[in-house]
Protein backbone atom coordinates (compact mmCIF):
# COMPACT_ATOMS: atom_id res chain seq x y z
CA UNK A 1 0.00 0.00 0.00
CA UNK A 2 1.59 3.45 -0.69
CA UNK A 3 -1.22 5.89 -0.92
CA UNK A 4 -4.62 6.46 0.70
CA UNK A 5 -6.22 7.10 -2.96
CA UNK A 6 -8.95 4.40 -1.72
CA UNK A 7 -10.16 5.91 1.00
CA UNK A 8 -10.94 8.59 -0.48
CA UNK A 9 -13.93 6.85 -2.43
CA UNK A 10 -14.80 4.32 0.72
CA UNK A 11 -15.47 7.47 3.29
CA UNK A 12 -17.52 4.82 5.12
CA UNK A 13 -15.99 2.10 7.29
CA UNK A 14 -18.57 0.16 9.32
CA UNK A 15 -18.16 -2.58 11.65
CA UNK A 16 -20.61 -5.26 12.49
CA UNK A 17 -22.29 -5.13 15.82
CA UNK A 18 -21.80 -7.56 18.62
CA UNK A 19 -24.26 -10.28 18.20
CA UNK A 20 -27.33 -10.80 21.33
CA UNK A 21 -26.82 -13.42 23.81
CA UNK A 22 -28.57 -16.55 22.97
CA UNK A 23 -30.20 -19.56 24.50
CA UNK A 24 -27.97 -23.20 25.03
CA UNK A 25 -25.63 -21.49 27.32
CA UNK A 26 -24.43 -19.19 24.56
CA UNK A 27 -22.65 -15.87 24.77
CA UNK A 28 -23.41 -13.55 21.63
CA UNK A 29 -20.70 -13.07 19.76
CA UNK A 30 -18.14 -9.72 19.63
CA UNK A 31 -18.02 -7.70 16.41
CA UNK A 32 -15.77 -8.65 13.64
CA UNK A 33 -12.80 -6.30 13.71
CA UNK A 34 -12.48 -4.61 10.06
CA UNK A 35 -8.24 -3.84 9.57
CA UNK A 36 -7.35 -0.98 7.48
CA UNK A 37 -4.46 -0.32 5.71
CA UNK A 38 -2.38 2.31 5.60
CA UNK A 39 0.91 3.08 4.05
CA UNK A 40 3.66 3.31 6.58
CA UNK A 41 4.57 7.53 6.89
CA UNK A 42 0.07 7.91 8.10
CA UNK A 43 -0.98 10.18 10.58
CA UNK A 44 -4.34 9.40 11.99
CA UNK A 45 -6.39 12.55 13.51
CA UNK A 46 -9.58 12.48 15.37
CA UNK A 47 -11.60 15.17 12.88
CA UNK A 48 -13.39 16.76 15.45
CA UNK A 49 -10.39 17.60 17.72
CA UNK A 50 -7.67 17.55 15.63
CA UNK A 51 -6.11 15.46 18.17
CA UNK A 52 -3.67 13.23 16.56
CA UNK A 53 -4.31 9.70 17.27
CA UNK A 54 -1.47 7.73 15.60
CA UNK A 55 1.43 7.84 13.83
CA UNK A 56 1.95 4.67 11.51
CA UNK A 57 6.32 5.42 11.25
CA UNK A 58 6.72 1.69 11.38
CA UNK A 59 5.73 -1.36 9.39
CA UNK A 60 3.80 -3.60 11.11
CA UNK A 61 2.46 -1.36 13.34
CA UNK A 62 -1.02 -1.71 14.33
CA UNK A 63 -3.85 0.50 16.63
CA UNK A 64 -7.38 0.23 17.43
CA UNK A 65 -8.87 3.43 16.57
CA UNK A 66 -12.90 2.73 17.46
CA UNK A 67 -13.87 -0.08 19.42
CA UNK A 68 -15.90 -2.83 17.97
CA UNK A 69 -19.20 -3.89 19.40
CA UNK A 70 -19.19 -6.32 22.48
CA UNK A 71 -21.07 -9.46 22.41
CA UNK A 72 -24.22 -9.52 24.34
CA UNK A 73 -24.33 -12.13 27.80
CA UNK A 74 -26.27 -15.54 26.91
CA UNK A 75 -28.62 -16.93 29.42
CA UNK A 76 -25.75 -19.24 30.97
CA UNK A 77 -24.72 -15.40 33.09
CA UNK A 78 -28.02 -15.83 34.79
CA UNK A 79 -28.30 -19.51 35.81
CA UNK A 80 -28.50 -19.71 39.66
CA UNK A 81 -29.35 -22.26 42.09
CA UNK A 82 -32.86 -21.37 42.36
CA UNK A 83 -33.29 -20.36 38.13
CA UNK A 84 -31.75 -23.42 36.14
CA UNK A 85 -32.88 -22.67 32.87
CA UNK A 86 -32.78 -18.88 32.90
CA UNK A 87 -34.59 -17.12 29.83
CA UNK A 88 -32.62 -13.27 30.30
CA UNK A 89 -29.70 -12.36 28.18
CA UNK A 90 -28.62 -9.04 27.39
CA UNK A 91 -28.39 -7.40 23.64
CA UNK A 92 -24.88 -6.76 21.77
CA UNK A 93 -23.50 -3.37 22.41
CA UNK A 94 -22.72 -0.94 19.08
CA UNK A 95 -19.67 -0.25 18.32
CA UNK A 96 -17.72 3.07 18.63
CA UNK A 97 -18.10 5.81 15.71
CA UNK A 98 -15.65 8.50 14.95
CA UNK A 99 -14.74 10.53 12.49
CA UNK A 100 -11.18 10.32 11.12
CA UNK A 101 -8.74 12.35 8.98
CA UNK A 102 -5.60 10.43 7.41
CA UNK A 103 -2.14 12.41 6.51
CA UNK A 104 0.72 10.49 4.52
CA UNK A 105 3.48 12.07 5.34
CA UNK A 106 6.39 10.67 3.32
CA UNK A 107 9.24 8.88 5.29
CA UNK A 108 12.67 10.00 3.95
CA UNK A 109 16.57 10.22 5.51
CA UNK A 110 17.39 13.31 3.02
CA UNK A 111 15.02 15.72 2.17
CA UNK A 112 16.21 18.75 -0.75
CA UNK A 113 14.96 22.38 -0.39
CA UNK A 114 15.45 24.99 -2.76
CA UNK A 115 13.89 27.34 -5.57
CA UNK A 116 12.42 25.84 -8.58
CA UNK A 117 14.59 25.25 -11.11
CA UNK A 118 17.76 24.97 -8.69
CA UNK A 119 18.48 21.57 -9.70
CA UNK A 120 17.15 19.21 -6.99
CA UNK A 121 15.52 16.80 -9.60
CA UNK A 122 18.58 16.68 -11.66
CA UNK A 123 20.00 15.59 -8.13
CA UNK A 124 17.84 12.94 -7.21
CA UNK A 125 17.86 11.27 -10.61
CA UNK A 126 22.07 11.21 -10.57
CA UNK A 127 22.27 9.83 -7.08
CA UNK A 128 19.41 7.12 -7.17
CA UNK A 129 16.60 5.50 -8.98
CA UNK A 130 14.14 8.40 -8.85
CA UNK A 131 13.41 9.59 -12.62
CA UNK A 132 11.29 13.21 -12.13
CA UNK A 133 10.50 14.93 -14.98
CA UNK A 134 13.06 17.10 -15.63
CA UNK A 135 13.03 20.47 -17.83
CA UNK A 136 14.01 23.93 -18.66
CA UNK A 137 11.73 25.45 -16.51
CA UNK A 138 10.33 26.16 -12.99
CA UNK A 139 8.10 24.07 -10.72
CA UNK A 140 8.72 21.13 -13.30
CA UNK A 141 8.12 18.99 -10.10
CA UNK A 142 4.43 19.20 -9.10
CA UNK A 143 4.54 16.59 -6.15
CA UNK A 144 7.24 14.60 -4.12
CA UNK A 145 10.11 12.50 -5.37
CA UNK A 146 11.47 10.06 -3.40
CA UNK A 147 14.49 8.13 -4.82
CA UNK A 148 16.84 5.28 -2.87
CA UNK A 149 20.15 5.63 -2.74
CA UNK A 150 22.26 2.77 -2.63
CA UNK A 151 25.94 3.18 -1.38
CA UNK A 152 26.59 -0.21 -0.96
CA UNK A 153 25.32 -3.42 -1.25
CA UNK A 154 24.59 -3.04 2.98
CA UNK A 155 24.67 0.87 3.23
CA UNK A 156 21.32 2.84 1.41
CA UNK A 157 19.11 6.11 2.08
CA UNK A 158 15.88 7.72 1.13
CA UNK A 159 16.00 11.09 -0.56
CA UNK A 160 12.63 13.32 -1.00
CA UNK A 161 12.66 15.98 -4.03
CA UNK A 162 9.61 18.46 -3.18
CA UNK A 163 8.25 20.98 -5.91
CA UNK A 164 10.91 24.27 -5.23
CA UNK A 165 10.03 27.05 -3.09
CA UNK A 166 9.67 30.71 -3.39
CA UNK A 167 9.53 34.13 -1.51
CA UNK A 168 6.27 33.93 0.40
CA UNK A 169 5.76 29.49 0.52
CA UNK A 170 4.88 29.80 4.40
CA UNK A 171 1.70 31.69 3.39
CA UNK A 172 0.78 30.20 0.46
CA UNK A 173 2.42 31.07 -2.82
CA UNK A 174 3.78 28.77 -5.38
CA UNK A 175 3.52 24.80 -4.66
CA UNK A 176 6.23 24.29 -1.68
CA UNK A 177 4.04 24.75 0.62
CA UNK A 178 1.38 21.96 0.25
CA UNK A 179 4.75 19.52 0.56
CA UNK A 180 6.96 20.97 3.38
CA UNK A 181 5.26 18.75 5.93
CA UNK A 182 6.77 16.07 4.10
CA UNK A 183 10.21 17.25 5.24
CA UNK A 184 9.50 17.06 8.89
CA UNK A 185 10.55 13.51 8.81
CA UNK A 186 13.89 13.97 6.98
CA UNK A 187 17.10 14.11 9.43
CA UNK A 188 19.31 16.33 7.06
CA UNK A 189 17.73 19.07 4.50
CA UNK A 190 20.21 19.51 1.58
CA UNK A 191 19.91 23.25 0.52
CA UNK A 192 20.35 23.39 -2.78
CA UNK A 193 21.89 26.61 -4.25
CA UNK A 194 21.76 27.45 -8.05
CA UNK A 195 25.12 29.84 -8.02
CA UNK A 196 25.05 29.92 -12.27
CA UNK A 197 24.30 32.38 -14.53
CA UNK A 198 23.86 33.05 -18.11
CA UNK A 199 24.88 36.56 -18.31
CA UNK A 200 28.74 37.42 -17.45
CA UNK A 201 27.50 40.96 -16.45
CA UNK A 202 25.17 39.47 -13.51
CA UNK A 203 26.39 38.58 -9.81
CA UNK A 204 25.27 35.16 -9.59
CA UNK A 205 27.03 34.80 -5.91
CA UNK A 206 24.95 37.99 -4.55
CA UNK A 207 22.01 36.68 -6.19
CA UNK A 208 22.41 32.52 -4.95
CA UNK A 209 22.78 34.57 -1.62
CA UNK A 210 20.00 36.40 -0.99
CA UNK A 211 17.80 33.50 -2.41
CA UNK A 212 19.12 31.23 0.03
CA UNK A 213 18.14 33.92 2.62
CA UNK A 214 14.76 33.95 1.41
CA UNK A 215 14.24 30.32 1.72
CA UNK A 216 15.49 30.07 4.48
CA UNK A 217 13.26 32.66 6.21
CA UNK A 218 10.21 30.82 4.37
CA UNK A 219 11.23 27.82 6.81
CA UNK A 220 11.25 29.80 9.70
CA UNK A 221 7.96 31.33 9.23
CA UNK A 222 6.24 27.59 8.09
CA UNK A 223 7.82 25.35 11.01
CA UNK A 224 10.21 26.43 13.73
CA UNK A 225 11.05 22.92 14.19
CA UNK A 226 11.60 22.49 10.35
CA UNK A 227 13.88 25.53 10.85
CA UNK A 228 16.04 24.26 13.44
CA UNK A 229 16.71 20.70 11.70
CA UNK A 230 20.47 20.19 10.31
CA UNK A 231 21.04 21.75 6.64
CA UNK A 232 23.58 21.68 4.44
CA UNK A 233 24.60 23.96 1.44
CA UNK A 234 25.37 22.53 -1.43
CA UNK A 235 26.38 24.72 -4.42
CA UNK A 236 25.03 23.41 -7.75
CA UNK A 237 25.95 24.33 -11.43
CA UNK A 238 29.46 24.70 -10.85
CA UNK A 239 30.15 23.13 -13.96
CA UNK A 240 29.57 26.52 -15.31
CA UNK A 241 31.23 28.79 -13.18
CA UNK A 242 34.72 29.89 -14.02
CA UNK A 243 36.20 29.92 -10.37
CA UNK A 244 34.18 27.14 -8.44
CA UNK A 245 36.41 27.31 -4.67
CA UNK A 246 35.90 31.21 -5.16
CA UNK A 247 32.29 30.49 -5.40
CA UNK A 248 32.30 28.73 -2.69
CA UNK A 249 34.57 30.78 -0.31
CA UNK A 250 32.37 33.81 -1.40
CA UNK A 251 28.68 32.06 -0.66
CA UNK A 252 29.47 31.22 2.38
CA UNK A 253 31.04 34.36 3.66
CA UNK A 254 28.21 36.45 2.55
CA UNK A 255 25.91 33.89 4.23
CA UNK A 256 28.24 33.53 7.40
CA UNK A 257 27.10 30.10 6.49
CA UNK A 258 29.58 27.60 9.36
CA UNK A 259 27.76 24.39 8.69
CA UNK A 260 29.02 21.70 6.22
CA UNK A 261 29.07 22.85 2.58
CA UNK A 262 29.72 20.54 -0.36
CA UNK A 263 29.67 22.32 -4.46
CA UNK A 264 28.19 20.06 -7.01
CA UNK A 265 27.58 19.71 -10.52
CA UNK A 266 24.27 17.74 -10.49
CA UNK A 267 24.35 17.36 -14.95
CA UNK A 268 27.73 15.66 -14.70
CA UNK A 269 27.74 14.32 -11.87
CA UNK A 270 31.28 16.05 -9.95
CA UNK A 271 31.07 15.99 -6.55
CA UNK A 272 28.03 14.32 -6.07
CA UNK A 273 29.38 11.24 -4.38
CA UNK A 274 31.58 12.47 -2.29
CA UNK A 275 28.02 14.35 -1.02
CA UNK A 276 26.76 10.94 -0.99
CA UNK A 277 29.21 9.30 1.22
CA UNK A 278 29.48 12.19 3.77
CA UNK A 279 25.47 11.71 4.03
CA UNK A 280 25.36 8.03 4.38
CA UNK A 281 28.83 8.37 7.31
CA UNK A 282 26.42 11.07 8.86
CA UNK A 283 22.99 9.09 8.65
CA UNK A 284 24.64 6.11 9.80
CA UNK A 285 25.73 7.88 12.89
CA UNK A 286 23.08 9.34 13.45
CA UNK A 287 21.30 6.06 13.67
CA UNK A 288 23.48 4.32 15.91
CA UNK A 289 22.82 7.35 18.32
CA UNK A 290 19.44 6.90 18.55
CA UNK A 291 19.53 2.76 18.38
CA UNK A 292 22.05 3.67 21.30
CA UNK A 293 19.87 5.82 23.22
CA UNK A 294 16.60 3.47 23.12
CA UNK A 295 18.33 0.77 24.33
CA UNK A 296 19.36 3.01 27.24
CA UNK A 297 16.06 4.03 27.80
CA UNK A 298 14.79 0.25 27.66
CA UNK A 299 17.35 -1.11 29.43
CA UNK A 300 19.07 -3.51 27.31
CA UNK A 301 22.34 -1.38 25.93
CA UNK A 302 25.53 -3.32 26.70
CA UNK A 303 28.51 -0.79 26.69
CA UNK A 304 31.22 -2.25 24.55
CA UNK A 305 33.96 -3.73 25.89
CA UNK A 306 37.51 -1.82 25.77
CA UNK A 307 39.39 -4.92 25.24
CA UNK A 308 37.79 -5.79 22.25
CA UNK A 309 38.27 -1.97 21.11
CA UNK A 310 39.37 -2.08 17.46
CA UNK A 311 40.87 1.44 18.05
CA UNK A 312 43.49 -0.07 20.28
CA UNK A 313 46.81 -1.40 19.03
CA UNK A 314 47.12 -5.01 18.81
CA UNK A 315 50.41 -5.86 20.93
CA UNK A 316 53.63 -6.54 19.30
CA UNK A 317 54.08 -10.26 20.29
CA UNK A 318 56.86 -10.94 18.13
CA UNK A 319 60.56 -11.61 19.51
CA UNK A 320 63.29 -9.46 19.12
CA UNK A 321 66.18 -10.31 16.75
CA UNK A 322 70.05 -10.53 18.18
Amino acid sequence: VNTLIDFRYARLQRAKNGEHGRGSDQYGAAGADITLKVPVGTMIFDADTDELLVDFAQHGQKATLAAGGRGGMGNLHFKSSTNRAPRQFTSGEPGEQRRLRMELKVLADVGLLGLPNAGKSTLISKVSNARPKIADYPFTTLHPNLGVVRTSPSRSFVIADIPGLIEGASEGAGLGHLFLRHLSRTRVLLHIVDVSSPDPEFDAIEQAAIDARAITEELRRYDATLYEKPRWLVLNKLDVVDDPEAAQKRLCELLDWKGPVFGISAVTGDGTQQLVWALQDWLDAEKQRDNIAQDKLEGIHIEDDPRFDPARATPDTSEPEG
